[in-house]
């Protein structure tokens, strides 16, 4: 039995990780630490004096197992990984390696169908209580549930869509009952733990990825439905730094339609590549005006920034309506043609 494997504990593992990193790689390590994790952490570090080579190699060597591991997981799942990692290292050892990753690895539930076919999905679900389907697709990568969404019976869409949107945790036993409608069919392999999952966020993506007709349906049931929701949702489904997505045209009407002063707050805070997109589709005139006045500008507070870059996302929405602009989404709708 080694002396790591038998006298060390994982927090001092850690340190001697970060010991055997050096100072730079270990304080970029600390910047995705809690506070708590920090002081944890260090105070180990100040506890080991001395790390012999056969600790520091051992340590390293269990780093690399773990980490070579979380990566075969990310790339075909569970059973890829154990089959490569028992090639590479043996039953056993690989086996350890599983064993130590259990307390931190998070396999989603419905891990099996982000490898499927949407339609495939589509034809075991589309027959389920809009529920057990919103709970399937908040679980689904964004492409995949937009493309089942939109193929759904359109007096359905409205609603699936309003329950991802509130949707909040859900019962392990809840998600074991759904996922065996698929299971039949496809693989499947999850941990028991309330998962946080659904919310506006997730039917933001899932709607970018529809195409516009179906958003469109969608939107105006839910603002019948769900006012409030409905807002919500639009003000998320388009937000100021995605005008780096639209074509020079649509650009070039979009600082048409704004208020100069608008356009000068919204870009005080934006990145780079936006600000230089929105200032190479001005005049030369207006673009040098713009410049001047951006440099002469004092601080700002950040709500007025925001309450700018919201009136032109307000208005590229408007243009986009009124089929002025197109914004690019999943869908084949929006070919130019």
């Amino acid at each position: 039995m080694s002396l790591v494997k038998k006298e060390l504990t994982g927090k001092q593992k850690a340190a001697i990780l970060l010991i055997s990193l050096g100072p730079d790689a270990s304080a970029s390590v600390y910047k995705h630490l809690s506070e708590e994790e920090i002081e944890r952490l260090t105070l180990a570090i100040t506890t080991i004096k001395n790390v012999d080579s056969v600790q520091k190699d051992e340590v390293l060597q269990e780093f690399h197992n773990l980490a070579m591991a979380k990566d075969y997981i990310s790339q075909g799942g569970i059973n890829y990984a154990k089959m490569i990692l028992d090639k590479a290292l043996g039953p056993n050892e690989a086996a350890n390696i599983f064993n130590r990753l259990t307390s931190s690895l998070q396999v989603r539930p419905f891990d099996f169908a982000r490898k499927a076919d949407p339609n495939q999905i589509l034809n075991f679900i589309q027959n389920e209580h809009p529920q057990t389907i919103a709970l399937i697709l908040s679980y689904l990568d964004a492409a995949q549930a937009a493309q089942i969404l939109s193929n759904l019976p359109q007096e359905m869409q409205a609603d699936v869509a309003r329950r991802i949107a509130q949707m909040d945790s859900t019962a392990p036993e809840i998600i074991s009952e759904v996922e065996q409608i698929l299971e039949q069919k496809l693989s499947s392999t999850f941990v028991h733990d309330y998962t946080q999952t659904g919310g506006v966020e997730s039917i933001v993506e899932v709607l970018n990825g529809v195409d516009r007709s179906t958003e469109r349906s969608i939107l105006e049931s839910l603002a019948i439905q769900d006012p409030e929701l409905a807002e919500e949702i639009k003000k998320r489904m388009f937000v100021f730094e995605d005008i780096v997505t639209l074509d020079n045209r649509a650009i070039q009407i979009v600082i048409r339609d704004c208020d100069n002063e608008d356009l000068i707050l919204a870009m005080k805070a934006a990145s780079e590549e936006v600000k230089n997109i929105i200032l190479n589709n001005m005049s030369s005139r207006m673009r040098e005006t713009i410049k001047e006045e951006m440099e002469v500008m004092g601080p700002v507070r950040l709500r007025d920034v925001e309450e700018a870059q919201t009136k032109i996302v307000s208005i590229i929405r408007r243009l986009e309506d009124a089929g002025e602009i197109v914004i690019a989404r999943g869908g084949g709708d929006d070919l130019i043609v």
